[in-house]
């Protein structure tokens, strides 16, 4: 059940480019995880009224949540990935891009009529 739901205040770019950074991100979060894409589900929100630092530059901030434990060595591995992809596909500064990672447990994420 990873999600990596990413928010941005920069412009809604071409379907393509959204559509190949979500397959880009999936694909990247399952490696990390050592899990099925298979259960992976992306969201791409652009257009966002954010600020960082006190301003309105560019920003994005990015939520990834999957059952089970994660490392510190994952989370860090994750942040850099995940930090230089935005920052190539979307123009975002890598110092203005925060990282929300939360474990979630089985029973508190419910899919296909169940719960993990």
């Amino acid at each position: 059940m990873p999600l990596i739901k990413v928010q941005t205040s920069v412009s809604r770019p071409q379907e393509e480019k959204i559509n190949s950074l979500l397959k880009t991100l999936s694909a990247k979060l399952a490696s990390h995880l050592g899990k099925s894409e298979s259960y992976v589900m992306t969201i791409f929100e652009s257009d966002t009224p954010m600020t960082f630092a006190g301003t309105f530059d560019p920003v994005c901030y990015i939520e990834v949540k999957s059952i089970g434990n994660m490392t510190p060595n994952q989370t860090k591995a994750m942040s850099q990935d995940f930090c230089s992809i935005i920052n190539q596909e979307l123009g975002v500064p890598q110092n203005r891009i925060y990282i929300e990672f939360t474990d979630a447990k089985g029973y508190l994420w419910g899919w296909n009529g169940s719960t993990f």
